[in-house]
């Protein structure tokens, strides 16, 4: 069991610094680390996100619930 708990810290650890690593990249007010990667060029009259933001989205909200996930599975194989 010490194999699995093992695995699991590690893969929460990861998710926990990508979660990190996501939501600093995403733009605030004034823009953000996001305008590095092409996300703050949404300069359209419409308002709308730029594919990039659109897809930072997305990935940043699956990696939220995978480390939600890792979460709930360290607290059962942690106190079995």
């Amino acid at each position: 069991m010490a194999v699995f708990e093992a695995i699991a810290i590690v893969i929460h650890i990861i998710l926990s610094l990508a979660v990190v690593a996501l939501v600093l990249l995403h733009s605030g007010k004034g823009g953000g680390l996001s305008d590095v990667f092409g996300g703050g060029m949404s300069t359209s009259s419409l308002g709308g996100s730029t594919v990039v933001e659109r897809n930072l989205d997305r990935l940043t909200v699956i990696v939220g619930v995978l480390f939600g996930v890792s979460t709930f599975v360290l607290t059962f194989l942690l106190n079995s």
